[in-house]
């Protein structure tokens, strides 16, 4: 597996953690709801690297033909 996809199952992994831990209380706070956006741009940065990786690696194969 390469780098990248390391770093997304990381945080992917990591979300689906913080979203089972905040799933046990009851009530949702400020740290509860900034914990979420934190996950959630997490994630959307983790895709961004993936495609970007995705765009390089076909850059660089076209660059080979």
């Amino acid at each position: 597996m390469n780098t990248n996809g390391k770093t997304m199952t990381a945080v992917i992994a990591m979300s689906a953690l913080l979203t089972a831990l905040y799933g046990c209380e009851k009530k949702e706070g400020p740290m509860e709801k900034a914990g979420k956006e934190v996950d959630k741009a997490a994630v959307s940065a983790g895709e961004q690297v993936e495609k970007a990786g995705e765009k390089m690696k076909d850059a660089a194969q076209g660059d080979k033909k």
